[in-house]
């Protein structure tokens, strides 16, 4: 089978929701040669990508949303699992802390960015809900990450949001990490208001930001509007 037809195929399944179909294909794909970078943009990407038009056209809606992600993250496992077994070092895209802030339990909208952002091939280190401002940075620090992504959903815990950009200024962190904040209460007018570089309005959006970034250097990475 051709490699753009099995990339295709492995988009489309993962666009129809076809968990064990994805990662028989990815299988095959693997065992035709095809690198895992490839089939993880060309493949995984790809079907997300399409979900996540699906999603802004209203044809899918948050249950489909949150499963291709699952999906991808599973596919992500496999890939990752073939360079390890021949003794390969896997590169992730980027390294990204992400939480719920303090005083919010709600995580079905970071559930879905974290799943997306790790089926696309970043590393993420999710620090769940109700995560306070020091967690975040002793994450960051722990880790090297490049990326902090912060989420909420009820309008009075937006502040923490300020809170979590202050502390890793503080921690002397604000210049070597970009931020981006997301829910439904946030704006791109508050993210510029507490210092945040971008606000998404979807997962599938903060993945778009977040790949654009680890794509560039700081210098000309981009900045809010």
């Amino acid at each position: 089978m051709p490699e753009t037809q099995i990339l295709g195929l492995i988009a489309d399944s993962v666009v129809n929701l076809e968990t064990e179909k994805t990662k028989e294909l990815c299988r095959q794909a693997l065992q035709a040669g095809i690198p895992a970078q490839e089939i993880m943009m060309k493949g995984i990407a790809e079907g997300l990508r399409i979900v996540g038009k699906k999603f802004e056209a209203m044809e899918y809606f948050l249950t489909e949303l949150l499963m291709a992600g699952e999906i991808a993250k599973d596919a992500f496992e496999i890939l990752k699992h073939d360079f390890v077994s021949k003794g390969l070092k896997f590169e992730p895209k980027g390294k990204v802390v992400i939480g719920t802030v303090r005083g919010d339990i709600h995580d079905i909208g970071k559930n879905i960015a974290a799943a997306t952002l790790e089926g696309s091939g970043f590393e993420v280190f999710d620090l769940g809900v109700d995560v306070p401002a020091e967690k975040f940075v002793e994450k960051v620090k722990e880790t090297n990450s490049s990326i902090v992504g912060i989420s909420c959903l009820i309008s009075t815990t937006l502040p923490r949001m300020g809170e979590i950009v202050k502390a890793l200024e503080k921690a002397g962190f604000k210049d070597k990490v970009r931020i981006i904040i997301g829910g439904p209460p946030t704006t791109p007018e508050y993210a510029r208001k507490i210092g945040a570089d971008a606000c998404a309005s979807s997962a599938v959006e903060g993945l778009a930001i977040c790949e654009g970034w680890v794509r560039q250097s700081r210098d000309a990475m981009p900045k809010l509007k």
